[in-house]
């Protein structure tokens, strides 16, 4: 058994002193068997809510209506949920009511998927009562129980199944795949809020290539934002190695520029609902690009002018898009930011204070003139950013033509 599962032993051991049954259950354990990394480590029992919580000394109840405790068990937060079934969903999401029950394979059966549907006790033996390791051997996504059912209680369980396919690289299995083409536009039911963030999960997986050539196959693109109608812009995306590509900024800005939503990108983008700050930076970005149309493009002006992070997702976006070496060019970029005199203003050895008092002369358009002038003359090696170097120099431009000045 793997050390995230034996730090949580406690309280599998705690429950089960106590007369409860207690297994491990979901991704931890799906994941386990994949030799993946081990993400949170969730725990499922035949404990009442309060009775969990009459157990620990420390817990939160994050939603004892679901059955849902949070227990802290040496410094780590574990959810803890009672065994349960659920009753009829309300607006293809949410259940109107669950029912706490005291057996696990009734609480199994209420799962997404298979691979998902597998628990394990203290012992590591597995309880897997739907298939989830064959599925898992196979690489197959499978519904447990009826595919139809499972997406019209839960419509958002078709994205989560194309995300599945981007992070593990599996297939849908025929069934699961037809019940979404059958079932996409109940998609229109789910929060903008929740289908980005499965949309981001999908983008930033290793298989994303193919969970786009899903989205087109399945229709499911055609109830996402502003992608109606792109079908074959969809096709275009599973194309490209999306692995190259490093941040959610990158994947953004290379899905804004594959499908040439031009400036209309931040309409694009709100519609997904994503935050400002995210919006800005893909914005700068595209408008890189449009003047930035190869690596020999960049000038230590623009370079400076975007800072290390933005020009190195922009020279990302447009390597990828033009079909060339994204890490190499990225190092390159990095290379000749790390080359450059100053990185950013502030490290300019002079100030517009100084300016004026040079000058003689109060603030004013002409002082930001001033000060990007000896930026570019520093960047550019006309003059050492030196406090008094600066000041002869441009007592000499003033004397002077000099056409570096």
């Amino acid at each position: 058994m793997k050390e995230p599962f034996r730090r949580a032993l406690g309280i599998i051991r705690t429950l089960r002193q106590q007369g409860y049954e207690a297994y491990f259950v979901g991704g931890a354990v799906r994941d386990d068997l994949l030799n993946r990394p081990i993400g949170d480590v969730d725990i499922a029992t035949s404990a009442l809510p309060e009775e969990v919580m009459a157990l620990f000394p420390k817990t939160v109840p994050v939603g004892l209506k679901h059955g849902t405790v949070v227990v802290l068990h040496e410094g780590t937060p574990y959810e803890v949920t009672t065994f349960r079934t659920e009753g009829t969903y309300e607006n293809y999401r949410r259940p109107e009511s669950v029912t706490f029950v005291r057996f696990l394979t009734q609480d199994l059966e209420r799962r997404d998927f298979t691979m998902n549907a597998i628990a394990m006790d203290e012992a590591g033996q597995l309880i897997d009562p739907f298939g989830g390791q064959k599925a898992i051997r196979e690489r197959v996504i499978r519904t447990v129980g009826e595919a139809k059912e499972r997406f019209s209680e839960d419509a958002l369980r078709m994205m989560r199944a194309i995300r599945f396919a981007s992070q593990l690289g599996f297939t849908l299995a025929p069934e699961t795949k037809q019940a979404i083409i059958e079932h996409a536009s109940l998609l229109a039911h789910i929060s903008i809020e929740r289908m980005t963030v499965e949309f981001e999960k999908l983008m930033a997986g290793p298989f994303a290539s193919e969970a786009f050539l899903l989205l087109a196959e399945t229709g499911l693109f055609a109830h996402l934002p502003g992608l109606a109608g792109r079908k074959q812009e969809l096709l275009q995306l599973s194309r490209y190695d999306w692995t190259k590509l490093s941040s959610s900024v990158e994947r953004w800005s290379f899905l804004c520029g594959l499908l040439r939503v031009g400036e209309e990108a931040a309409a694009f983008l709100r519609r997904w609902k994503l935050p400002n700050r995210l919006i800005k930076e893909v914005q700068k970005i595209l408008s890189s690009l449009s003047i930035v149309r190869s690596y020999d493009s960049w000038t230590k002006e623009r370079l400076y002018e975007m800072g290390s992070a933005s020009a190195c997702a922009a020279e990302a976006v447009r390597s990828l898009l033009n079909g060339e070496n994204v890490e190499q060019n990225r190092s390159r970029l990095l290379e000749l930011f790390d080359e450059l005199p100053i990185k950013e203003r502030n490290e300019l050895a002079v100030t517009g204070k100084d300016l004026m008092e040079w000058y003689q002369r109060p603030g004013g358009p002409w002082l930001a003139e001033a000060l990007q002038k000896v930026e570019r003359a520093v960047l550019y090696g006309h003059v050492e950013n030196n406090k008094e170097r600066i000041k002869e120099w441009l007592v000499r431009c003033n004397q002077t033509q000099e056409k570096n000045c």
